[in-house]
C-alpha cells in the first residue's frame, strides 16, 4: 500500500464527535465504520478481500497480506 493509502486508512480511523439524534440514532459512523469502508475501498482498489487482512509483523504499516478477490483470480 502508497504512503497516500496509509494516510486514508489512519484518517478514517480518527475520533469523531459523540453526537445522537432522537431515540438514540448517532449522527456519524463510528471510528471502526469508517475504517472498514476504508480497507474495503483498498480493497478495490488493489483487488483482496477487505475482511482478510492481516499485518506482516516487523515489515511496518504499509505490509500486509490478504487473499485475492474472487475476480482477480485467473
Amino acid at each position: 500500500m502508497s504512503d497516500d493509502d496509509l494516510a486514508a486508512l489512519m484518517d478514517a480511523s480518527k475520533p469523531i464527535p459523540a453526537m445522537w439524534l432522537s431515540y438514540g440514532t448517532p449522527m456519524f459512523a463510528t471510528p471502526q465504520e469508517n475504517a472498514e469502508r476504508a480497507w474495503e475501498r483498498l480493497g478495490k482498489k488493489m483487488g483482496f478481500k477487505f475482511r482478510t487482512v492481516l499485518a506482516v509483523p516487523g515489515k511496518g504499516q504499509t505490509f500486509f497480506t490478504a487473499e485475492p478477490s474472487p475476480e482477480n483470480v485467473k
